[in-house]
């Protein structure tokens, strides 16, 4: 594995490297992107064939491109797929014809809005062909007739997913997901694939309690994939956690589960507002990105998502603009504090019960006073013991005694931890 130096300048440089792909939901731009991923963290790819029926959905055909292009009667590029993937309409269909102006606009798309910026489009699932330029180019397009090529196929395949383990002391899983196919677009969401690959080379460092389970999948199909391929597993997913939208320089926001009230959505509202980042919390909708599949009925996994800005809300969403220099080393690395924040308080949540619930036991005489002596923060730990003694009914976990008491998380586990040392309290 490349070796694990500055996490933000290592995750903006595999951003950069990432960054020229074409990517769509299926195809040889996915599988080089988890090449890349698997210099970084091993990979277990999955080949899933053309064909193959996933919950209401089948796994469509495998597309790929080579080359594409209109060229005016001088035989000029004035699009070309070479300069960026963004041109191309995703999952067009072959085509190579000669036609006017005023035929070929019904297959452009722009921006008026944003002149400069090529709008990211596709048809996954319809047939169809069709190129996406900057409102500047077309308007400086003359009458005339164009030559349109679009060296693609679309053709029985595979659907392309991998995954990555980090193993802990229980078989109980928590996901981790991003999704691996859009193309040139660096904030959505080859941030969040940065982010995924960086925090699990951090928990691959520990022994985690829980056991951590990475998918780089396309998006929607790609998690309704695993969901139809893994229900033996869906029982073990106790927490989940999509990740997208990860590098931009708007606030993090993070999407509740469906079910509003998971450990996964406390931990996260937990962690965000003892930090005293600025941050939102917002409720879940049947719209945005995996979480939906995790969070459909029938699962009902605990499942939020963690962005910067969400899904559309900064102008340069699904666009030429979502570049290199849209996302920063510094808002990944947040992202990712964040992300490790969260998971070791996760990973330390227990629910405890006290051995000695008659009264309050005598702590001096177990030296858990003593061990307190010159420490700035004695009193605050005095108070963490009282109150995980307190609370230590098989009831009430530690994230209940943080909330509770006030006090932060690490100071309560660390009481635990002293508690359970001295035969007090057993998990």
């Amino acid at each position: 594995m490349a070796p694990v130096t500055a996490p933000g300048e290592e995750m903006h440089a595999l951003v950069e490297r990432l960054y020229p792909l074409c990517r769509s939901i299926t195809g040889d731009g996915v599988r080089a992107t988890l090449d890349i991923v698997g210099e970084y963290v091993p990979l277990d790819v999955h080949e899933v064939p053309t064909g193959t029926q996933v919950l209401d959905w089948t796994v469509p055909q495998e597309w790929n491109i080579r080359d594409a292009y209109i060229a005016d009667a001088g035989g000029n590029r004035v699009v070309d797929f070479a300069a960026s993937s963004l041109h191309v309409l995703g999952y067009s269909v072959p085509v190579k014809r000669t036609m006017p102006l005023a035929e070929l606009r019904a297959h452009l798309h722009t921006l008026p809005d944003h002149p400069t910026w090529v709008p990211y489009r596709t048809s996954y699932y319809q047939p169809r062909w069709g190129f996406c330029l900057a409102q500047e180019t077309l308007d400086a397009l003359p009458d005339g007739e164009y030559e349109v090529c679009v060296d693609s196929t679309l053709a029985d395949g595979h659907l392309t997913y991998a995954e990555h383990v980090v193993p802990g002391q229980v078989p109980d899983e928590v996901i981790v997901s991003c999704h691996v196919c859009h193309p040139s677009l660096a904030n959505d969401n080859l941030a969040g694939i940065a982010v995924a690959v960086y925090l699990a080379r951090w928990l691959a460092e520990r022994t985690p309690y829980y056991t951590y389970r990475f998918l780089f999948a396309p998006g929607t199909i790609g998690a309704i994939t695993w969901l139809a391929r893994n229900a033996e597993r869906i029982d073990r997913v106790r927490h989940g956690l999509v990740l997208a939208c990860a590098g931009d320089p708007g606030q993090l926001t993070y999407k509740r589960s469906r079910r509003g009230d998971a450990e996964i959505d406390r931990v996260l509202e937990h962690v965000l507002t003892v930090s005293e980042r600025p941050h939102r919390v917002v409720g879940f909708t049947p719209y945005g990105y995996d979480e939906r599949q995790f969070c459909s009925p029938g699962f009902n996994l605990g499942v939020g998502s963690l962005t910067r800005t969400p899904y559309a809300g900064y102008p340069e969403y699904h666009t030429s603009a979502d570049d290199l220099d849209f996302v920063s080393p510094e808002a990944m690395a947040d992202t990712l504090a964040v992300c490790r924040e969260a998971f070791a308080v996760l990973d330390r949540n227990r629910r405890y019960v006290n051995l000695s619930p008659y009264g309050e036991p005598q702590l001096g005489r177990r030296g858990l006073y003593d061990s307190l002596g010159g420490r700035s923060d004695a009193k605050e730990a005095q108070m963490a013991m009282l109150w995980v003694l307190n609370l230590s009914d098989g009831e009430h976990s530690l994230l209940d005694v943080a909330e509770r008491s006030g006090l932060p998380f690490d100071t309560v586990a660390a009481a635990a931890d002293a508690l359970g040392a001295a035969g007090l309290i057993k998990a």
